[in-house]
């Protein structure tokens, strides 16, 4: 049986939870987030606590039923305190600004990258070289990062370009002089 799918959710203070037959919405003090899952999947809301369980015993169900699981807890986590990835930009002259609801970011390119910010992410620039985003949905808010990150990966050899802020780069050894 699926570990993560039997472990039983507690639902925070303040957060509401809907269900009705394969549909769960959660409403909390950050917003509101809806989510429909299999009807393999069965959710069973009562004593303030939300349990998932399976129709069968078929290995696609019992995928299904630890990531539906998964899902409603980050669903549970994003209404009541949200998520926040924070990314580093490091290089000379490599930074990002805020223009509207674009993004753009100078990463060495001949041209600076702009990105259009979703509706349902904040950012923040403390700094020209810091990034944090934050939302209530857990896979907005790491899709962004990620796609902010691709904008320059990190190299390993200079250790230059765009990372998450916990993000530890193995550092490699260049070519060295023929003797």
């Amino acid at each position: 049986m699926s570990r993560i799918g039997k472990r039983v959710l507690e639902i925070p203070k303040d957060v509401e939870v809907k269900l009705d037959k394969n549909h769960i919405e959660v409403k909390g003090k950050l917003g509101e987030l809806s989510y429909t899952f299999s009807p393999l999947i069965s959710v069973v809301v009562e004593n303030n606590e939300i349990k998932t369980l399976r129709s069968n015993e078929e290995k696609s169900t019992k995928q299904l039923h630890g990531t539906t699981n998964a899902n409603i807890k980050n669903m549970l986590i994003g209404v009541s305190s949200g998520y926040k990835k924070e990314i580093e930009i490091k290089g000379v002259g490599y930074k990002a600004t805020l223009k509207g609801n674009t993004i753009e970011i100078i990463a060495g390119y001949s041209h600076a990258v702009n990105l259009e910010v979703p509706s349902n992410l904040k950012i923040e620039l403390p700094k020209p070289t810091n990034i944090i985003i934050s939302g209530i949905d857990k896979q907005a808010v790491g899709e962004f990062a990620a796609n902010i990150r691709d904008v320059r990966r990190p190299s390993p050899y200079s250790g230059k370009g765009i990372m998450y802020k916990d993000e530890v780069i193995r550092r490699k050894e260049g070519k060295t002089a023929a003797k």
